[in-house]
């Protein structure tokens, strides 16, 4: 069983739980279904679980029915284990083909004497806009894909090198040189594997890259399905959309060009079949700031941004082979900027740290600003060697009413420091979380 983060939330809702359900969401194939059911198993006597996706009777039941007595008669009709009052839990799977579902758990709630869990895929998208969402009745824990510390798990890396690192990102010292040049290894390979729980364990087990990709491919046809059934008449421009994110992150300024989808280069047009994909769980926009000042919310603007895969392995396998060999073989004549960019955006998403960049004439280009209490941080993120080639941060730096104290430079070296700029290992993004 891999080792998943959001075991600690679905353990918070357990320990604090009152009239409150528990929603999982998240991306296809990230996991949600099976560390349900393993925390299920281990917490209550009973699990009555019903997927609503293979099970469509049960959907319909559950749709039409009239009141709340007949909604729990129903779900009882369908249920797979024993439900006892106080020790049993009910686990709704796919809740996207029964928004009822949903709207319905205050009701269920009510009752007390059961407790319910709900999850699914395209929540984002289905459920937009539902017009009697159970406001209160619900406590939302969203699912990543593993981020390089849960994928280190699955490798066999210990937590005591982890806490080690953590120390040393806290104390601005350098890593051991071995265990730096171990998690470096890794960092690499997490970039063709990326987080999906599938191909990680298949690389855990095998480190077979034919395999992963084979997994791989299955999730980017799932997510061309997805699109199909779910998008409605937009399918078509949010495949485009999909199918060019590889493309359009590995351009020089990284910035999605709204004209490449259909020649029309008018934002507006295409804003809601960009927020489908980000909706689903596909995507990861990162917006540009007018300037990196606090609170960078208010400086938006969302006509201008990346789009950035949510899940790295994704992206890679998008770029084709030859660029996993590349990967592999640590060509230093290629320049994987687009790679480590998302993997970085990813890293600092599943975290809780919102994705901005900021550029303009002046100043150039940041890769991104976070905010971290009521300061605002620039990562400059490099590949290559000429990491201290960094024109624009420097900049930023000197340009006083934007008020930055630190900035952080993200390379393949190990910790150093200079002034303001600490340079970290790409593997650090592992301890970048809100208060850093």
């Amino acid at each position: 069983m891999l080792r998943r983060k959001a075991l600690g939330q679905f353990e918070d809702w357990y320990r604090y739980r009152t009239k409150q359900a528990l929603l999982v969401t998240g991306a296809r194939q990230v996991g949600k279904t099976y560390l349900v059911r393993e925390f299920a198993r281990t917490h209550w006597e009973n699990v009555v679980e019903i997927n609503l996706y293979e099970n469509p009777a049960a959907a319909e039941a559950l749709s039409t029915a009239s009141n709340s007595r007949e909604l729990f008669m129903r779900l009882t009709a369908f249920a797979d284990a024993p439900m006892v009052p106080g020790k049993t839990v009910v686990f709704l799977d796919e809740v996207q083909q029964c928004k009822e579902a949903v709207t319905a758990i205050k009701f269920l709630m009510e009752r007390q004497d059961f407790d319910y869990v709900l999850s699914g895929s395209m929540l984002g998208v289905e459920l937009k806009g539902l017009t009697s969402a159970p406001v209160g009745y619900l406590s939302t824990v969203k699912m990543y894909p593993l981020d390089f510390e849960e994928f280190a798990w699955a490798n066999g890396v210990s937590q005591d090198i982890l806490d080690e690192v953590r120390s040393c990102f806290a104390d601005g010292r350098p890593v051991d040189e071995f265990i730096h040049r171990r998690l470096t290894g890794l960092f690499h390979r997490y970039l063709i594997c990326g987080g999906m729980p599938d191909p990680v364990q298949a690389f855990a087990a095998s480190d077979n890259v034919s395999q992963v990709r084979v997994l791989q491919e299955a999730i980017v046809g799932q997510y061309r399905y997805d699109i199909s059934k779910y998008a409605g008449n937009r399918a078509r421009v949010v495949r485009r959309i999909f199918d060019l994110m590889p493309s359009e992150i590995s351009r020089q300024d990284k910035r999605f060009v709204v004209r490449d989808v259909e020649g029309d280069s008018h934002f507006d047009r295409y804003d809601n079949d960009f927020m489908w994909l980000t909706d689903a769980n596909v995507a990861l926009p990162a917006y540009n700031v007018t300037e990196p000042r606090y609170p960078l919310a208010t400086n938006l603007e969302s006509s201008k941004f990346k789009l950035f895969s949510s899940d790295v392995g994704i992206l890679t396998y998008q770029c084709g082979m030859d660029v996993v060999r590349d990967v592999l073989s640590s060509r230093e004549d290629i320049n994987f900027g687009a790679l480590y960019e998302n993997a970085v955006a990813q890293e600092l998403a599943c975290h809780g740290l919102g994705l901005w960049y900021f550029k303009n004439r002046s100043i150039g280009e940041l890769d991104f600003v976070v905010q971290t209490g009521s300061r605002v941080v620039p990562i400059e993120v490099k590949s290559g060697k000429g990491y201290k080639r960094h024109t624009a941060l420097t900049k930023a730096l000197r340009t006083s009413n934007y008020g930055i104290e630190r900035a952080i430079v993200l390379h393949e070296g190990n910790v150093e420091r200079d002034g303001a700029i600490s340079y970290l290992p790409t593997y650090m993004t592992m301890c970048l979380e809100p208060g850093f």
